[in-house]
């Protein structure tokens, strides 16, 4: 390394004596100031601003922002004429369609023309008096800047000056083969315990019970997961209610029972899980007793179901024989045991508690709640029934998180779920989709639309024959989750949709409805009893057009004085369908009337028509 000479070292002191302070002071802002030589103030061509904006202020520093509106003169102008940058275009009365995003000090300094000004006043200000052409530089620049910033419209000032794009609205459906949890729901592979291993199941499934039953109930919270038996109730919650205080200090058994009892008119799913992925609900079975610390699960099965019983019995047979449940289940010390349980076919069985007395030997009536079962349940210990379908899933949930399961669907209706697709469509089918799929696209794209066409739909049944049934007009739009069914005044329940086109005849099908919900009451409440049988008679002769139109109204009063006033929800079952009828199709209702009235002559055939019908000759409308 070379060292100054003493020469050279003295040439720099009594240059510094002739510089003012502030040029001393450029050593201390950047590496290259130390190295460069000072100015003459006298050379010609100097020019004071620009030298101070390069090497006194700081390249971070805002008042950099002064040199991208304002240059000063140069040595190829000598006049002192300013020389100013582009300046803002004016847009006129039409705003700009997008202005580039500036920084936070770009939009509180470059705001504004006039700001440009004032920094250069402030800049200049601690500096040495300006020469008088850099005073009539600076003059013009500000008259110039006034003069474009009058020109451009006057907008907020703010740190943002472009507005952030809104997201796309989100879409439902097209669910991908890798996130559907039912793999082998067409029957592509035996129901065998090899082809369930190879699909996924029984998979880290120690683990899973290895970390308690905390950790199992936490994921099937943060999955969002409800209840796939139409209640919708949140399962995780539901299952936390077997945990309760000093649930361990309890000598009594604790069990967990599998409704598979599908007696709802158009359903079929759960029974295609039982006889295409029967593993998938004995593995479920185990993951849901370990999080509720129960020691044995019943398989309450349909009577009619006899293929879907012996392929679930298989399955349960070769889980035996592997290790997967009984003593020590899959080598996690956890004693667990799995039974089936054929029922009789009473469709009032569905409901639990109607379930728990059927399984203890008993008629299969409702019991009044409470106790409910979490507390007082099968054989007098704590138990929780869940449907088939929400049992089979909680592996998955497990395996692949609750974060996951979530990721589907709407808020509060999350996850994948099985939907049957019955009645007046090209491919009637039982498919596998998220949540919150419009109905449109379900039919459209898994059944092959609706036979004759779109146009040709006259109503749908959404979620079993139970729930209000949906014109058309509703269903164009319609989302398939709890809570958008729920504000259509009709709801999920088991996921069923029974489509009915233009050739339907839409009393005559909910005049069958009544009819089964009649004999499938238990006749345990007055209100389902007497109800039931009731609303079978009326839709009966308005299924002919024999009655009178005040008489829809009495129908419709008598529906509401049963719903909410029986033990079970059977009330609600019969009930329902007709609501939605008289809600939506009243029209058809009064033109059948009539139209019997013109072809009869007002006769009292029955429903208290009057035989003096006949006013003038002329026939009158009942009702009227």
């Amino acid at each position: 390394m070379s060292v100054p000479s003493s020469d050279q070292t003295q040439g720099q002191k009594d240059s510094s004596k002739t510089h003012p302070p502030h040029h001393r002071a450029c050593a201390h802002l950047g590496r290259d100031a130390d190295r460069r030589p000072l100015p003459d103030h006298g050379a010609p061509g100097f020019d004071r601003r620009r030298h101070l904006h390069r090497h006194i202020v700081p390249k971070r520093h805002p008042l950099c922002l002064v040199s991208r509106f304002v240059r000063t003169p140069g040595p190829d102008r000598s006049d002192g004429a300013p020389l100013v940058h582009d300046a803002p275009p004016s847009y006129g009365d039409a705003p700009p369609e997008r202005v580039e995003p500036r920084s936070r000090v770009d939009n509180a300094f470059a705001a504004d023309a006039d700001g440009v000004a004032v920094l250069l006043g402030v800049m200049l200000s601690r500096t040495a008096a300006p020469s008088k052409a850099s005073a009539r530089s600076l003059s013009r620049a500000v008259a110039t800047s006034a003069t474009a910033s009058a020109s451009i419209p006057q907008q907020s000032r703010t740190f943002a000056t472009v507005h952030d794009t809104p997201a796309p609205p989100r879409t439902y459906g097209g669910l991908k083969d890798q996130d559907r949890i039912f793999q082998n729901l067409y029957g592509r592979f035996p129901p065998d315990l090899k082809s369930a291993k190879k699909m996924g199941d029984w998979h880290k499934t120690k683990e899973i019970l290895l970390k308690g039953h905390d950790w199992i109930i936490g994921e099937i919270k943060a999955s969002g997961l409800r209840g796939r038996g139409g209640a919708g109730f949140p399962s995780g919650l539901k299952w936390s209610f077997m945990n309760f205080k000093d649930w361990d200090k309890d000598s009594k058994p604790r069990y967990l029972v599998v409704n598979a009892d599908e007696g709802e008119p158009g359903t079929c799913k759960d029974r295609e899980i039982m006889r295409k992925d029967p593993h998938k609900l004995v593995e479920g079975c185990l993951v849901a007793g370990r999080a509720m610390n129960a020691s044995a699960a019943y398989i309450y099965i349909r009577g009619e179901f006899i293929h879907e019983a012996a392929v679930l019995q298989n399955a349960i047979n070769e889980a035996y024989q592997d290790g997967l449940i009984g003593k020590n289940a899959c080598g996690s010390g956890y004693d667990f045991d799995v039974y089936v349980h054929r029922g009789a076919g009473a469709y009032v069985c569905g409901e639990e508690t109607s379930l728990i007395e059927s399984l203890e030997g008993k008629p299969g009536k409702p019991r009044l709640k409470p106790p409910f079962p979490a507390a007082v349940g099968l054989f007098g210990c704590p138990s929780t029934v869940a449907n088939v379908e929400t049992i089979a899933v909680a592996p998955t949930i497990c395996r692949r998180g609750g974060s996951w399961f979530a990721g589907f669907g709407r808020e509060r209706n999350q996850g994948t779920k099985l939907f049957c697709i019955s009645g007046h469509v090209n491919n009637p089918c039982t498919v596998e989709e998220e949540m919150s799929i419009p109905l449109r696209e379900l039919i459209d794209k898994h059944c092959g639309g609706v036979r004759g066409g779109w146009d040709n739909l006259l109503a749908v049944i959404p979620g079993g024959s139970s729930t209000p049934i949906l014109p058309k007009a509703v269903c164009d739009d319609q989302l398939m989750d709890f809570d958008a069914l729920k504000d259509s005044q009709s709801g999920l329940g088991t996921a069923a949709v029974i489509v009915m086109d233009k050739s339907t005849d839409v009393v005559r099908a909910i005049s069958r409805l009544s009819h089964f919900y009649r004999h499938e009451s238990c006749g345990q409440c007055t209100p389902c009893r007497e109800g039931s049988k009731w609303t079978e008679q009326i839709m009966s002769r308005f299924e002919k057009g024999m009655g009178r139109e005040r008489e829809i109204d009495m129908l419709q009063e008598l529906t509401k004085q049963v719903e909410g006033h029986t033990i079970c929800a059977l009330g609600e079952a019969f009930a329902w369908p007709i609501q939605g009828l008289i809600r939506h199709f009243r029209p058809e209702l009064e033109a059948r009337m009539q139209k019997f009235a013109k072809e009869s002559g007002g006769e009292a055939l029955a429903g208290g028509w009057e035989h003096d019908s006949r006013v003038k000759g002329q026939l009158t409308s009942p009702g009227m």
